[in-house]
């Protein structure tokens, strides 16, 4: 069964093209832009470790596309016990999003299902948007047609921001909101919070909500006592 969420929480409010901080995949960026408002674009297979944005820009394309009157879907298949079922179930979507594709390699019923799918958008001129950890020669896929399918895609090897980078945004962010963010204070955060930008930034909105409440500037100290 695929996850359904109430339709005004349907995206992340963060996720979105213009909040995607593209560092060196400016590239990448620009495709999924393309792919989400112009019918006919080029498929794309983004691929890269935890934390590069690949979940992010597969919702910020749904979310765009949407906006502009497509009809779309996303399926986070880590999060789909039945991916089979669930794979042969989509339909009538303009640009359908597939995200953690890694998981189904192995899945005989899974891998048969999207090479169906595969074949199908292609049929009707859909869209079909991938993102995996891994690119497609590197998926331990039993159906060698899939992973050729997939490889004819255009690729994006994604990477994440850097610690210079991360800091640089989440000060930006924060000023934003009228945080200051010293040197120490990043170096507290860096050294003790996961390096997720999209968790640094979620931890930003409580800072401001907490500095606020409590009146007080962001120090150690108090950094210290909201992460308790």
């Amino acid at each position: 069964m695929i996850p359904q969420l109430p339709l005004a929480l349907r995206w992340p409010r963060r996720q979105r093209l213009e909040h995607f901080h593209a560092g060196t995949n400016a590239a990448a960026l620009a495709a999924v832009e393309a792919l989400a408002r112009e019918p006919g674009a080029p498929w794309l297979y983004l691929h890269g470790p935890a934390g590069s944005g690949k979940s992010h820009l597969l919702m910020a394309a749904c979310q765009a596309a949407g906006e502009a009157g497509r009809n779309v879907q996303y399926l986070p298949l880590a999060r789909i016990a039945d991916r089979g079922t669930a794979i042969r179930g989509v339909a009538g979507s303009a640009l359908l999003a597939l995200d953690d594709l890694g998981v189904i390699a192995g899945e005989r019923e899974a891998e048969h299902a999207l090479f169906d799918l595969y074949n199908r958008a292609r049929a009707e001129g859909a869209t079909l948007l991938f993102a995996a950890e891994s690119a497609p020669a590197q998926l331990e896929l039993g159906l060698p047609d899939l992973r050729s399918r997939l490889g004819a895609c255009t690729q994006f090897a994604l990477k994440p921001l850097d610690d210079a980078k991360r800091r640089e945004v989440l000060r930006a962010q924060a000023g934003l909101r009228g945080i200051e963010l010293d040197e120490g204070v990043l170096d507290w955060l860096f050294a003790r919070h996961t390096r997720d930008l999209g968790a640094l930034l979620d931890l930003l909105d409580k800072l401001d909500q907490a500095s606020l409440a409590a009146q007080r500037r962001v120090t150690i100290p108090f950094l210290r006592g909201l992460l308790k």
